[in-house]
């Protein structure tokens, strides 16, 4: 089921606290192991909001945001489970199966919710995701103008994507 080659893509840790945002490069592990995700964006220790953008190789995207009594999470495919642990293990934890390998339709498992306080809502996420002619840091790139911190974001990814 893992994917054996090292794994590209970006993973960008976002916090915004006072009214400012601020965007941070999170170790590559993280593209390849959840736990790993939520223990770093859990250790940035925030009164405002934290959550990740993870772009793995390319294929599809993770939010994780990290909540008082666990995670909320967002997958942007949910077939990418059957090739890659990490989307595998964000099903694990939303408890649910794993969609058919014949399957070769595309949809999103999560909360599509889950930045609606920062300024994406439900919908607008949902177009977002559903724009599978897009590569994943475009998909998160388009998350990061609407919430207000593409600046930010492309200040930390540019340098990923290079």
């Amino acid at each position: 089921m893992a994917v054996q080659e090292p794994i590209g893509g970006i993973a960008v840790a976002v916090v915004r606290e006072d009214g400012r945002w601020r965007c941070s490069p999170m170790d590559s592990s993280v593209l390849t192991d959840l736990d790993k995700a939520i223990t770093e964006l859990r250790g940035l220790r925030s009164t405002g909001a934290v959550f990740g953008l993870l772009d793995v190789d390319d294929e599809f995207f993770v939010v994780v945001r990290p909540t008082p009594g666990g995670v909320d999470l967002l997958l942007s495919d949910a077939g990418a489970a059957l090739d890659y642990d990490v989307a595998a293990d964000v099903l694990d934890l939303l408890r649910v199966d794993p969609p058919d390998p014949d399957d070769d339709e595309i949809w999103p498992e999560g909360d599509l919710g889950l930045l609606a306080d920062l300024g994406m809502p439900e919908p607008e996420l949902r177009l977002v995701v559903g724009e599978d002619e897009l590569y994943p840091d475009e998909q998160l790139r388009m998350i990061a103008q609407r919430c207000g911190f593409v600046d930010e974001f492309d200040k930390v990814a540019e340098p990923l994507l290079a």
